[in-house]
């Protein structure tokens, strides 16, 4: 007896080995600081944590809408309109179990076996494993550090072919920290509707920003692009609540209602109180927000200005997220090479680039406390210096 043949095709975590010799490690008493992290090291806030432990003493435990309960599902369509300029209905809005199934019901909604999907790299790692999930091909379209790590029309155009059926946009970028100005998206989304290629735009990232940075989402900037586009979000990176497992889709209503039918026979719905949590992150204050985007630009502009002293690598100012990515290609060592020693050697955790399909890089996250961090880069700099 084998695996499907599917299952063969998924790739296994390039991080698994790394992160279980690190926890190894750690169980040893060794001092191992992790600047690795792909979640806030925030808590969640009270307020959130208060509207979901409420619901639980209320009873609300039970079976809800396959897509979502209403009043979340016109929070989020509001909150669309509000943040976005995007006018969506409530029944447009599937909220899934994080805007990873967001992404991956779109995926299973759309491709056909053998369809392409354009992914620019560096990308964030599971996107060419839920391709391949559900049937499709990813074609990979590598990026480069002067164009910010963001792909070109004219890269998209040379990758297209006959079989192109989506692209897949992630603004503000993991592992890149670059943002896209709403005339690169443009430009982009033109050589999309030419072909009739969707467009799977991520923008879990949104709220965190830096240097008045404005996101954009692609289906707000011209009536054209809305029907192509899929615009995922959710609660993990803004509000820290990545347990939570909350994200979701909003779909053109050609497709709203195939993503619907799969996520209910898939997860039926997303844990009920959780959803009350997830309603009282977008009706409530917006300050908690604020306060961890200040934080996170705070220890941006520290590992900006310490690393630019450093030799042998390379990297943009992040103008999002949390993630910093470091070009090593000068200390000849591939991104898996370098992880390893400097966990053995400095015991300090990051994610080899070959993870995001750049094995010229490595991605550090400033998602941990300064303490650590200054730590941790202290030890990233002796190690360079014997390299």
């Amino acid at each position: 007896m084998e695996p499907s043949s599917r299952a063969k095709r998924i790739a296994p975590s390039l991080t698994l080995a790394l992160g279980s010799k690190a926890k190894s490690m750690k169980a040893k008493g060794i001092d191992i600081i992790n600047l690795a992290s792909g979640e806030p090291d925030f808590d969640t806030p009270e307020f959130i944590k208060a509207a979901a432990m409420g619901s639980l003493d209320a009873g609300f435990t039970k079976y809800t809408p396959s897509s979502g309960i209403p009043e979340l599902r016109e929070a989020v369509a509001d909150k669309l309109k509000a943040d976005n300029g995007l006018a969506y209905e409530p029944a447009q809005i599937t909220v899934s179990c994080g805007a990873k199934h967001a992404c991956l019901n779109v995926l299973l909604a759309t491709l056909e076996p053998g369809d392409e999907v354009i992914i620019p790299a560096p990308y964030w790692l599971s996107y060419p494993e839920m391709v391949k999930i559900a049937d499709g091909e990813p074609v990979i379209v590598p990026t480069r550090m002067e164009n910010g790590f963001k792909i070109t029309p004219e890269d998209f155009a040379e990758a297209m072919t006959p079989k192109t059926r989506m692209i897949i946009l992630n603004s503000p970028g993991n592992p890149t920290g670059s943002v896209y100005a709403r005339e690169e998206l443009e430009a982009l989304a033109r050589v999309a509707i030419e072909e009739d290629i969707l467009i799977l735009s991520d923008e879990i990232y949104e709220k965190i920003l830096f240097d008045e940075q404005k996101h954009w989402s692609v289906a707000s900037l011209d009536a054209a692009f809305y029907p192509l586009t899929f615009t995922v979000n959710g609660f993990s990176k803004a509000y820290a609540m990545t347990g939570w497992r909350l994200g979701y889709v909003a779909s053109p209503s050609w497709a709203a209602g195939a993503v619907e039918a799969i996520q209910s026979h898939s997860t039926s719905n997303v844990t009920s109180f959780a959803q009350k949590g997830a309603l009282a992150a977008y009706r409530g204050p917006q300050d908690c927000v604020r306060a961890m985007t200040q934080e996170y630009a705070r220890r941006r502009d520290y590992l900006v200005t310490e690393l630019s002293s450093f030799s042998k690598i390379h990297f943009l100012r992040p103008q999002g997220t949390f993630y910093l990515l470091l070009e090593i290609g000068e200390t000849r060592l591939s991104s898996t090479q370098f992880a390893e020693r400097l966990l053995e050697e400095e015991k300090v955790m990051i994610i080899p680039g070959i993870a995001f399909g750049d094995d010229r890089t490595v991605r550090l996250s400033y998602a941990t406390d300064m303490e650590s961090l200054q730590r941790g880069v202290e030890r990233l700099g002796g190690f360079l210096k014997r390299l």
